[in-house]
């Protein structure tokens, strides 16, 4: 009878034991770092579309960027833009039905004006010739025999071109102002040093090309 009685107790001593350890397991107070909600991962901000505004000394001229066939040549602008590279420089050649080109720091200096058309950033830039063709105010990338020898030099076509397709790297687009390429486009000019009519009479400056959000433009 002891036994049975002493066999009770002790099996409802260890219920009573796991209801207290259970009481105290949902006793315990809320951690704070559980009572947080989790949070959501945050979506990546989409890249801001950006354009280049060329301010010349015949008005401004807006570009917008062909990112997904020339990466590497709108990165390499949009730094020398970024930098104040193009701020002072010239449209040192100019055919008319073709195409006006700048984008040389050497045109900064009057000094240098026989070296005009033979300047870099000190480094060249691989080629990323695309699909896209070279029609009326394509901007495309300068460059000498050598596919990969441009660097910041650049020209603007004032009509279609299509001997360049593929053969020059084009990587934006004029989207406002055409009627300022137009303008720079009938610039008089004289015999360059090397045989063609292609030499402003008149400077025809690029005063600044900046960077801005395309919806500010």
């Amino acid at each position: 009878m002891c036994r049975v009685l002493h066999h009770t107790m002790k099996k409802q001593l260890s219920i009573l034991l796991a209801l207290f350890s259970l009481t105290g397991i949902l006793a315990q107070p809320l951690r704070a770092e559980d009572a947080k909600p989790k949070e959501e991962a945050k979506p990546e901000a989409a890249a801001v579309k950006e354009v280049a505004v060329l301010e010349t000394s015949a008005g401004e001229i807006t570009i917008e960027f062909w990112t997904d066939v020339a990466p590497e040549t709108v990165k390499n602008f949009i730094k020398l833009s970024k930098e104040g590279f193009y701020d002072g420089t010239a449209f040192h050649r100019i055919m008319k039905d073709f195409m006006i080109q700048g984008g040389d720091p050497k045109s900064k200096d009057a000094a240098l004006e026989s070296q005009w058309g033979t300047g870099d950033p000190g480094y060249k830039i691989k080629a990323e010739f695309n699909d896209r063709k070279h029609v009326k105010g394509v901007i495309s990338m300068a460059r000498s025999a050598n596919p990969d020898s441009a660097g910041c030099q650049f020209f603007i076509c004032l009509a279609p071109a299509p001997f360049l397709d593929r053969q020059y790297t084009g990587f934006g687009k004029v989207i406002k102002g055409e009627d300022v390429l137009v303008k720079l486009g009938e610039t008089e000019v004289k015999m360059s040093p090397g045989g063609e009519p292609s030499k402003p009479v008149k400077r025809i400056e690029l005063k600044s090309v900046k960077i801005v959000p395309a919806e500010a433009k």
